[in-house]
This record gives C-alpha cells, sequence and structure tokens, in this order.
C-alpha cells in the first residue's frame, strides 16, 4: 500500500508540471520544487534552486516554449527508501488541444526526476531532460 501511495503522490507532482508547462504559469511550475533543487532543460540549460527554475520556466514559457504544449505520463516509480524516489516522465508534444503533434511516437521527450520527501510531502530535488532520438 506505501508504493501505490507514493506512486499516486508522485503521480500528482507530474501533474502539476504539466498544468503549469500547458498553462505557462511559472509559479505554479515552480511550487514543487525543493528550495535546493536543480534542472537541466531540455535544451541543457542548467538552473540551481527554486528561484532560478521559476524564472527559467518564466523565460521558456514567454519565449520558446509559448506555443508548445506536451501530455506527460508518469512512468514507474522507484523508492530509494522511505524518503527518496526516481521516476521517469514522458512527455509527448502536443498542440494546445491537447492532440499528438506526431502520431508516429508514443513520447517525444524522457525527464529524469529525483525526489525527496520533506513535511510538506514529496518534493523535486532534481530534473533532467532528455529529448528522444529519432
Amino acid at each position: 500500500m506505501h508504493v501505490l501511495v507514493d506512486s499516486l503522490a508522485v503521480g500528482s507532482l507530474t501533474a502539476v508540471q504539466e498544468r503549469a508547462f500547458s498553462t505557462k504559469d511559472p509559479e505554479l511550475f515552480a511550487r514543487p520544487w525543493r528550495e535546493r533543487s536543480w534542472g537541466v532543460s531540455v535544451t541543457g540549460v542548467e538552473a540551481e534552486g527554486r528561484e532560478a527554475i521559476r524564472r527559467a520556466a518564466e523565460v521558456g514559457f514567454a519565449g520558446f516554449l509559448a506555443d508548445q504544449y506536451a501530455t506527460y505520463v508518469t512512468g514507474p516509480v522507484e523508492l530509494l527508501g522511505e524518503d527518496a524516489a526516481i521516476v521517469h516522465v514522458y512527455a509527448r508534444a502536443t498542440d494546445a488541444d491537447g492532440t499528438p503533434i506526431d502520431a508516429d511516437v508514443d513520447h517525444t521527450m524522457i525527464a529524469l526526476y529525483v525526489l525527496a520527501r520533506g513535511a510538506d510531502g514529496w518534493q523535486i530535488v532534481a530534473r533532467q531532460n532528455t529529448p528522444v532520438a529519432r
């Protein structure tokens, strides 16, 4: 039961990231990140700390990501202990209505998340995005 509950909680973090990406909301995007955290975007830009991640999202959402949308699917959650986990998240590029842009692929990006459980639940510690090779 513990693993199922944790998997559901991790899935809710993924849903927040997807909603923030789709609505271009940098505040929502940064909310589940731990204060001391690291993120590497699909373009290779590294950000350290929640505020830097929020700023990177703000710049990206207003710039090259402004007309991009995606659906996210949470992959397997691997608990590394009581308070640490890793998870793959598979993103699929879509149009604004959620229709896949490329029907021939099931995902266009893989993100590896490192999560830590704190007093307020699970938080994102790190994320590395990688585009899928075609």
